[in-house]
């Protein structure tokens, strides 16, 4: 049995959660089986070599981290006419059945053991609804972090020939901003105290059905974040996911696709920049487990000072998966000696009947290219700066939610200017 995560977790507290809420029994037994389950589950797969594990989710001072009753956070919500966004308890309420339906369905309440203590422990959360031959756009979440932690659950659900686009952000309390501004400055840690963050993604896509989901997470370097984000296609559907992180102290993020039906496809986009002693740890899976399925993973980062990114992309090819089609490839550019990147894509296949690569390098600036942009006058600095901005272009421009792009590249000069 795993050491016990916080002292203040238990039954007692998870019923009060659940009985704030006014949540149905159904909920609170499922909070309940995952409160049960959590001392014997294991912490989310990180990537390991001989001597070395390249990301310690163990260690986290989870005491210190979480304030299970203390949850505060504000969430804003824009829905487009046809398409229903509710948060999570006001949907309770307005389709029951269907949360009870979809709710855990995607991803497993039980699969390690952060998605369980996010379970027993989520307070905030939306729903989108995007009913049968409804197309819709600018769907927006924003979620502020206002207290020590927060524990966030969104679900998304297409009904057939349905398309929906959906950009989500994740910050900081505008007072934690100032302070990450000013501090920034000297170098020190953004806020006076650690904060912890975990958001479960669920997306269930139906028939024929389009969902394009962006995320940009700019949380100050005080906190750690663990995000698990999955989507299910049917017949024909499509999931894209994009995947924008900049902020943080520690991140752990899992971003994958099933593609069960027929037909379905996924494109996984993925951008990143660490710098002072930031850590990403990130992960890109698809599963084809039908014919005529198609997968494209393409991400790209930037380490910086002593900052370090981990990544890892699997593709896996089920019996079933005839006439498939998985593309993946990871670039990561490095500006300082003290950095680090490592990348380990891997292919599982079991099916003759397919076309798949994937591909990763980590490398830095090229040399000849920074003394051609120099010798013709470009301060040098400039020139590092329009050079890792070019080496963002092929990514950004997988980026299809517009807003997103933008938001990416304004970041990336700020961070390049600081």
């Amino acid at each position: 049995m795993s050491t016990q995560l916080h002292a203040d977790i238990s039954e007692d507290t998870v019923r009060q959660i659940a009985e704030e809420y006014d949540e149905p029994d159904w909920l609170l037994e499922t909070r309940l089986s995952a409160l049960s389950a959590l001392d014997d589950l294991a912490f989310p797969s990180v990537i390991k070599t001989p001597g070395r594990k390249w990301t310690n989710l163990e260690d986290l001072d989870y005491e210190s981290l979480v304030d299970p009753l203390g949850q505060t956070a504000e969430q804003e919500l824009v829905e487009p006419e046809g398409v229903e966004v509710l948060p999570f308890h006001e949907a309770l309420e307005e389709h029951p059945d269907l949360l009870e339906e979809r709710f855990g369905s995607v991803v497993d309440p039980e699969e390690n053991r952060l998605v369980a203590l996010s379970t027993a422990l989520f307070t905030t959360g939306a729903v989108v609804y995007v009913p049968e031959g409804v197309d819709a756009e600018d769907v927006k979440i924003r979620t502020t972090l206002e207290g020590r932690s927060l524990f966030n659950y969104t679900l998304v659900v297409t009904e057939e020939s349905s398309s929906v686009t959906i950009l989500e952000r994740q910050i900081e309390a505008g007072e934690v901003s100032e302070a990450r501004s000013a501090s920034d400055a000297s170098g020190e840690t953004a806020s006076d105290g650690n904060r912890y963050y975990s958001g479960i993604v669920e997306v269930a896509a139906g028939e024929n059905s389009q969902v394009q989901y962006g995320a940009l997470q700019n949380f100050d370097q005080g906190t750690y974040n663990y995000t698990l984000k999955r989507g299910v296609a049917d017949a024909y559907a499509t999931v894209g996911w994009i995947e924008g992180n900049l902020g943080s102290r520690l991140t752990k993020t899992t971003v994958g696709t099933r593609l069960v039906g027929e037909g379905s496809e996924t494109k996984i986009v993925g951008a990143f920049f660490g710098h002072d002693d930031q850590h990403f740890d990130l992960d890109s899976k698809v599963w084809h487990e039908a014919a005529h399925t198609t997968a494209d993973l393409v991400t790209r980062g930037v380490v910086d000072d002593t900052a370090r990114s981990v990544y890892e992309g699997v593709q896996d090819v089920g019996k079933e998966a005839w006439d498939t089609s998985s593309y993946q490839r990871e670039n990561t550019l490095m500006l300082s000696d003290d950095s680090e990147a490592d990348a380990s894509p891997k292919l599982i296949i079991n099916n003759h009947d397919t076309e798949a690569s994937h591909s990763a390098t980590v490398g830095q600036i090229d040399q000849e290219d920074l003394f051609y942009m120099v010798s013709r006058g470009m301060d040098e600095q400039r020139a590092k700066n329009m050079l890792v901005e070019g080496f963002y272009v092929p990514v950004l421009e997988e980026v299809a939610v517009d807003e997103l792009r933008e938001d990416l590249q304004d970041l990336v000069a700020q961070r390049l200017r600081a």
